[in-house]
């Protein structure tokens, strides 16, 4: 397949090689720990804004490393955009096109070449612990599982903690079912990860551990002592999905202690990042008071739509990375990155050159965590199959972003440098930046939906359901 075209003036490129950040550790290389939250809104923490939020230990963390202000998910929705960290492929392009239910025939492909494989190569032992949400046929010989995708070690959920965080019964470890479990499900995620890093990791080799955390996502269930952090607010919903923010920032900070406590903290690199923006309407569900849906108060911090929508609110998620010695404590980047960098990422800091046989999307964002452009190869791109009807294929390139519908028959031109909210469509206002962005999304949608499996195909159209009325 040909390389796309770049088209003049829109793709910010940097002069010059980017030196590979991996010299400096070639005695002694580097740990990974990739930290995903489930359904966290780039408003949903403190160091991001929100004034009513409790978040310690990732407000001290970003204070250790570089807050991006601009870090995307790599889709709408949750299975999508971790298949796109694991392989730094977009999501249409690697076959994990949706979020994948029970029993559907949606998996990442052994095929793919994940950033487990390389760093097993390398000599790194490797652990996935939480959600995993990459295969239909889970614990299953019907399709891959972590371990046929280079983790020795795996502790894991197909999607959701069932019946919900408390007291979950449906984790696998190693491809024996754990039984009924006891507290709640960050805890137990981070538990687990803090007991392989003690027992079970060889200590002689470098590791690549991915925490996949279920926290906010639904059935949200918290613990009683982060509810009663919020309990000046009346509202047992927002109780509940701010105390699972909480709850998850204390699991979060439970993981950190424990690297400071084995002394792996100084050469270790920590991503953390969501999967994707908030669930639901951010607003009381006075139809159902109480219910699960009753509990999706996630913000946006002002950003337009919610997840499963390629505006802002359900693309643009929290992005901190601290890594000691290299990145200077409380920088602030306003460079984009998003989740598929994550795997350019680490093999830039390893020393693991790209694959060449494939399309790779994602960048190393190692500039970025001085503030410095990320040269890329490809535009950041989204297309989410199951969104609103005017937002589900998107393109940006520096400022400028474009959104279409499924078909790329409408289209929208907002420039996000003036207008971050996405209140001003201005493809009239600028019509010839309007056609290059335009020219751009299509040929980019059409190079994509080219390579990966069609599977997609199969999909009937997808509709949301109407809004319940009120009482």
């Amino acid at each position: 397949m040909s390389a796309m075209r770049v088209l003049p003036g829109l793709l910010l490129l940097i002069g010059g090689a980017v030196p590979t950040a991996a010299a400096a550790e070639k005695e002694s290389p580097p740990n990974f720990v990739v930290f995903l939250a489930d359904d966290l809104g780039w408003g949903d923490l403190h160091c991001y804004g929100n004034r009513w939020m409790k978040t310690p230990n990732l407000d001290r963390f970003a204070s250790q490393g570089v807050r991006f202000t601009q870090c995307y998910s790599a889709c709408g929705v949750c299975s999508p955009s971790r298949s796109a960290i694991l392989t730094g492929r977009t999501p249409y392009r690697n076959g994990v096109y949706r979020w994948i239910p029970e029993g559907h025939y949606c998996h990442l492909r052994t095929s793919e070449i994940t950033i487990a494989e390389l760093l097993k190569e390398k000599g790194y032992t490797t652990c996935h612990v939480g959600k995993w949400h990459l295969n239909g046929h889970f614990n299953s010989p019907k399709h891959p599982q972590p371990d046929d995708h280079g983790f020795d070690y795996w502790f894991a959920t197909q999607n959701n903690a069932y019946p919900s965080h408390k007291d979950p019964e449906n984790f696998v470890r190693n491809g024996k079912p754990a039984g009924k479990l006891k507290g709640y499900s960050a805890h137990l995620v981070v538990g687990e990860a803090i007991t392989w890093l003690k027992k079970h990791r060889d200590p002689n080799r470098p590791f690549y551990l991915q925490v996949w955390t279920h926290e906010p996502h639904l059935p949200i269930e918290t613990d009683p002592k982060y509810r009663q952090l919020y309990a000046r607010f009346k509202d047992i919903g927002l109780q509940q999905h701010h105390g699972n923010v909480s709850q998850l920032d204390a699991a979060f900070g439970e993981l950190m202690q424990a690297l400071d406590e084995l002394g792996l903290a100084e050469n270790t690199v920590v991503f953390f990042t969501s999967d994707n923006g908030p669930e639901g309407q951010g607003i009381p569900d006075y139809n159902r008071p109480g219910s699960q849906r009753d509990r999706t108060r996630g913000s946006t911090g002002g950003l337009r739509g919610r997840k499963r929508d390629d505006y802002e609110g359900g693309i643009r998620v929290p992005g901190i990375v601290r890594w000691p010695g290299h990145i200077r404590p409380g920088t602030v980047s306003h460079v984009p990155v998003i989740g598929s960098d994550i795997f350019a990422t680490i093999c830039d800091i390893a020393g693991i050159p790209l694959p060449k046989d494939r399309v790779i999307d994602g960048a190393s964002m190692v500039p970025a965590f001085e503030g410095k452009p990320v040269k890329r190869s490809r535009h950041l791109y989204w297309r989410t199959r199951i969104a609103s009807p005017t937002c589900r294929v998107a393109l940006r390139i520096g400022d400028w972003k474009i959104v279409a519908d499924e078909k790329l028959t409408r289209f929208e031109l907002y420039n996000l440098r003036y207008d971050w909210r996405e209140t001003a469509d201005v493809k009239n206002q600028y019509p010839e930046v309007f056609a290059r962005m335009k020219k751009a999304l299509i040929e980019m949608d059409r190079e994509v939906l080219s390579e990966g499996p069609d599977w997609w195909k199969n999909d009937p159209p997808h509709r949301r359901r109407p809004k319940p009325k009120k009482r």
